[in-house]
């Protein structure tokens, strides 16, 4: 069975063209809407980063078996994406993890500017998993 990755594409995409929208324009915008492009990258990200993890999911759970990945834990999940040739690096993924568990958090500037960060740096890994994914989905 096929995974339909039209989402996580989509979702991609949107993070991708917010960072490149942020990185031409930003320093240009007043503050006020440099705050606004910064949330649309967060919010990209948060919806990016949860179609990963859990497309990375519904993969490993076709072809290692529900009973294998239900109920791990997250960087396990990725230690078996690892060793599926799904992604490169556990720790990076659980570095996406941790920020994304920070945008429930991005009251202050400082927050947001770290998730913002990392968000340009999610949107290579990202296009990495939908590489590997678009290769191993048969």
């Amino acid at each position: 069975m096929n995974l339909d990755l039209t989402s996580l594409e989509n979702a991609t995409a949107a993070l991708e063209r917010s960072v490149r929208a942020a990185t031409t324009f930003a320093a240009t915008l007043p503050p006020e809407l440099q705050d606004t492009v910064r949330s649309g990258i967060i919010q990209n990200f948060e919806v990016a980063y949860e179609l990963a993890w859990k497309m990375m999911k519904r993969w490993l759970e076709l072809n290692l078996g529900r009973q294998t990945v239900d109920g791990v834990t997250r960087r396990e999940l990725f230690r078996y994406a690892a060793e599926n040739r799904l992604i490169d690096d556990v720790a990076l993924w659980m570095s996406f993890h941790d920020a994304r568990n920070e945008t429930t958090h991005t009251y202050d500037h400082q927050t947001a500017a770290g998730v913002s960060a990392t968000a340009e740096t999610f949107v290579a890994s990202a296009r990495a998993l939908l590489t590997s994914l678009r290769a191993r989905n048969q």
